[in-house]
């Protein structure tokens, strides 16, 4: 028996029906105390799913209740310190990593009990787990790590260097740059009306030839703002009639707030003011997508990790990573260092090992699935792993995106090469895989209004998301590498053509090849980086399908 904890406002002291996936929990298992919700469930007798709360008609936003077993603990600011390089880091709360030789959790009991240690937390699937040290400084700290990382069985130790719980300013979250000096239609540079268009006019009318299936997309995120009319339409049952897109999140306090403007981007509704979502635009001649936005905790990457992990196995295809960090010490390309979000090189190196045993994971046992990382708005270089984390892992499941903003310059056709121009805070280089526009509009708080732009990395992030899910839709079997190819092969150009040795280095992305152009070396797109074109990838995606058949 598993019992899980809800912060829930609004109850005055009642008990709620509390629904699982449309079955209603026995009351009995449900406690109410101060404002917390309490509820116990067997890992056996139930699967992960939806939950929500009904009281007098009114239902609250669903939440993803995952029984997949990966989590760990947010520091208080209590147990936070700030160490040499002025960075907040935790104090008592480390992760090791097992030997995958040694059984994870009988091992790390073992160390728990030599250091005089508590396990608090685990990633199970990577043999990490997570320890409450008996130290009070970071002094202590440093001497109890160079110990433990001594010990045979031990493959890394992983310590955290981010804000303590609850703090709304979570630095690895904050992936944007400056805004635009106008509000422009960005997304025209990535045909995505004509993307939502080609996909519900062409899939029902081939209704008949065409199958779609649903996919389940995760978005690491910490909640999104029920409250707005991008998303009120989300409450209660989402699954219940007509199949269609659904948001399972816990519920934000603003409407701009990082995880709501990322989520609007794939899901939000349409016409209301505020943003767009591209999935919910496929509604019409869709079998639903499943956006499922978690973080599980405020314990930095560690929690990012294991929320992905408990999503993957709860079925997720594509994951969103709208986030990423630096290394202290590392430059842009005019030789500055990079002075945000940026983290020491003891983290950095845990961190590295510990997404290093993810993508290892992931390949092993999950081969189909895709992750959509953000490269980053340093001006700097996506592609080194002294510099930038998660966009340097060089994996046939990670997919990396720049961003790029309209040219001012007006009458150009959106084939253009110079239709849109990089953006200059976005990282560049052959790591990265595409760019796609930079700036999206916000929720609001009341209809009809338009929304605060927000443009960054992350918010580019989300299209090729939501592109990659629509295209599963379509062909469930297409595996990592050819999505790569499909969003390669579809994709517009942007910037100059380089000869694959550009200048002072200025590619933007990987350089558009041969093989992705019919092997023609003369067609003029080659050598040039690569911009989404969502139109196109569908329907390269639908002549593929007819070929396969």
């Amino acid at each position: 028996m598993v019992t899980f904890c809800l912060n829930v406002t609004g109850l005055k002291g009642e008990i709620p029906k509390v629904m699982l996936d449309g079955n209603q929990i026995p009351e009995g298992k449900v406690s109410v105390d101060d404002g917390q919700l309490a509820v116990s469930l067997s890992s056996t007798d139930n699967e992960s799913g939806p939950l929500w709360l009904e009281r007098n008609d009114v239902e609250s936003n669903p939440v993803w209740l995952s029984l997949a077993g990966s989590h760990v603990v947010a520091a208080t600011q209590d147990e936070v310190a700030t160490n040499m390089d002025g960075l907040t880091t935790y104090v008592d709360l480390i992760s090791i990593i097992i030997e995958e030789s040694y059984n994870g959790a009988e091992e790390a009991q073992r160390l728990a009990e030599k250091f005089d240690a508590r396990i608090v937390g685990a990633i199970p699937p990577l043999n990490l787990y997570q320890l409450r040290l008996p130290v009070s400084d970071l002094t202590e700290r440093d001497a109890l790590i160079l110990r433990m990382g001594g010990e045979v069985s031990v493959d890394a130790v992983v310590i955290e260097e981010t804000s303590p719980e609850d703090n709304r300013l979570t630095d690895e979250q904050g992936e944007s740059d400056r805004l635009p000096e106008a509000d422009q239609k960005e997304w025209t540079a990535n045909r995505f009306l004509d993307g939502v268009n080609y996909y519900t006019r062409r899939l029902k009318q081939n209704n008949a030839a065409i199958k779609t299936h649903p996919i389940k997309v995760g978005v690491i995120e910490r909640d999104v703002d029920f409250d707005t009319p991008d998303f009120e339409g989300y409450l209660g049952n989402c699954h219940a009639g007509k199949l269609r897109t659904c948001v399972f999140a816990r519920d934000a306090d603003n409407p701009a707030d990082h995880g709501t403007t990322v989520t609007g981007i794939l899901a939000a509704g349409w016409d209301n003011g505020g943003n767009t979502g591209f999935l919910r635009g496929l509604d019409s001649a869709s079998p639903g997508f499943d956006v499922i936005v978690e973080r599980g905790s405020d314990a930095g990457i560690t929690a990012n990790i294991a929320a992905s992990v408990n999503l993957v196995e709860d079925g997720v295809r594509v994951l969103n990573w709208s986030w990423g960090l630096h290394r202290i010490g590392a430059v842009n390309i005019e030789g500055n260092e990079v002075d945000s979000l940026v983290r020491s090189g003891l983290a950095m190196s845990g961190y590295e090992e510990l997404l290093e045993e993810f993508f290892l994971w992931l390949r092993r046992e999950h081969p189909d699935v895709v992750v959509v990382n953000s490269a980053g708005n340093a001006s700097s270089y996506s592609s080194r792993d002294e510099y930038r984390l998660p966009s340097s892992f060089v994996t046939g499941q990670l997919f990396v995106v720049g961003a790029h903003e309209l040219n001012k310059e007006t009458g150009l056709d959106v084939d253009d090469p110079d239709y849109a121009i990089k953006r200059k805070a976005s990282n560049i280089d052959m790591r990265v895989d595409i760019t796609a526009a930079a700036c999206a509009h916000g929720s609001t708080a009341k209809p009809d209004e338009p929304g605060e732009v927000h443009c960054g990395t992350s918010y580019a992030t989300p299209l090729v998301t939501g592109l990659l899910a629509g295209m599963m839709s379509i062909d469930p079997e297409l595996s990592p590498e050819q999505l790569r190819m499909l969003l390669r092969r579809s994709a517009m150009t942007i910037g100059e053509e380089y000869d694959f040795e550009p200048a002072d280095a200025d590619d933007l992305t990987s350089p558009i090849l041969p093989s992705e152009r019919e092997n023609n070396l003369d067609d003029p797109d080659v050598g040039h980086s690569a911009r989404l074109d969502m139109q196109k990838a569908l329907d390269l995606t639908v002549q593929s399908l007819d070929r396969e058949r």
